[in-house]
């Protein structure tokens, strides 16, 4: 019986990290996407509500009279950046990082 839970387990676990190894990677258009990719041209309200909210999902939290700014926000801004290496340049695609 346990034989049989470890092989379980086994096959659980190898189907779940051949499904993570096999997981689509983005578009183009979702690596233009990240907040320190220079836009073609003007942001939109949209855009920069979405930068922020993607800012916020790596830990950045906005405040009024912070006295960490502008700390924080470059600390979130580099989280983004290693997730954008991650997720972006895979030699086939090449990206614009400003700063």
């Amino acid at each position: 019986m346990k034989l049989h839970l470890h092989a379980i387990a086994s096959t659980i676990l190898m189907t779940a990290s051949v499904a993570a190894m096999a997981a689509p990677t983005l578009t183009p258009q979702e690596c233009n996407d990240y907040p320190f990719v220079q836009p073609a041209g003007d942001l939109t309200h949209a855009q920069v509500m979405q930068n922020l909210k993607e800012l916020e999902d790596v830990g950045y939290r906005p405040a009024p009279a912070d006295p960490y700014y502008p700390r924080r926000i470059e600390r979130a801004e580099k989280k983004l950046q290693v997730e954008y290496r991650r997720d972006c340049m895979h030699g086939n695609r090449s990206g614009n990082i400003n700063g």
